[in-house]
């Protein structure tokens, strides 16, 4: 994991933490929802990580025309063998970039509910596997709303996280200029680590072990999630399900067999934020996230 964190560091500078989560998530198995401005490495992130675990790398620009075919794949008839044969789409990969998947109509968006979900996909009358480990790395610009299409509760259900990247500070974006690179095709591509590794570590999350104390102490949370009167609703049990795997993936990342209540804490907001709606939202999305992660401070405490 250090590794493999000093890899990703080289790219995305001066963001560890972003990066630690991002290494949370992977060994979760999770999904990973990045709402922030144009132009913050948001692609660089995915791509980083994609070169240096020797896993194939696709990348989906989402649009108002774009069709679930366009993802999933679709069957063409080929003449030569006098049958139907299937050309798989760009979701049979290992990591998936879907950029601004919010500008896509939700016929589209919810081609990729089945796979984020259960890793496989129904076309045609038959269940396709994806390839494993599956991880779908999704953007949306959070102040830009014309022609968009918001996701919906079930569809932001399925991230186990949702990040910010941010503005580099001034020292990195400095070391950035210097480095002159402007795109993500001058990554590293020597990979560290293979998809079969990943698989493995993945494998151990699960055996972390969490004490009946802290387990009620992440369930507390949740269940003050539910009696906040500024939300519509609270955290679902997928939710604490979802909190439950990030703080036990957090606790490996940091190398113990066992969660302690900090694991949690670092978790709780990056797992929490998105499953939340304010009961009088705003009409900026990044206010609305901010506020949401300022009332989950508080219970957090």
């Amino acid at each position: 994991m250090k590794r493999l964190k000093t890899r990703m560091g080289e790219t995305i500078r001066g963001k560890d933490a972003v990066i630690d989560q991002v290494l949370t998530a992977l060994l979760a198995g999770g999904h990973v929802l990045i709402e922030d401005l144009p132009g913050l490495g948001k692609t660089t992130l995915a791509y980083s990580l994609a070169r240096a675990l020797d896993c194939p790398f696709q990348r989906i620009q989402f649009t108002s025309d774009l069709l679930p075919a366009d993802i999933l794949g679709v069957s063409i008839y080929d003449e030569s063998q006098k049958q139907f044969v299937f050309r798989p789409g760009p979701v049979f990969s290992h990591i998936l970039l879907a950029d601004e998947i919010n500008r896509s109509t939700p016929k589209t968006q919810s081609a990729l509910l089945e796979a984020m979900d259960r890793g496989k996909v129904s076309i045609d009358g038959e269940t396709r596997p994806l390839g494993q480990p599956f991880m779908v790395f999704a953007t949306q610009n959070p102040v830009d709303f014309e022609g968009t299409f918001p996701l919906p509760d079930s569809q932001m259900d399925r991230f186990l996280m949702r990040l910010q990247i941010g503005y580099a500070d001034y020292a990195d974006e400095l070391q950035i200029l210097r480095d002159g690179r402007t795109a993500y095709d001058a990554i590293e591509a020597q990979p560290l680590f293979s998809a079969s590794e990943v698989l493995e570590w993945q494998s151990w999350v699960p055996q972390v072990f969490i004490e009946e104390s802290v387990l009620k102490h992440l369930l507390d949370l949740v269940t003050a999630t539910r009696h906040e009167s500024e939300f519509r609703a609270g955290i679902s049990t997928r939710g604490s399900l979802a909190l439950k795997t990030a703080a036990q993936a957090h606790a490996l990342l940091r190398g113990r067999d066992f969660v302690i209540p900090d694991d949690i804490q670092a978790v709780f907001l990056p797992v929490c934020t998105h499953r939340l709606n304010l009961r009088h939202p705003g009409s900026d999305l990044l206010e609305e996230r901010n506020a949401i992660a300022a009332k989950l401070r508080e219970i957090g405490g």
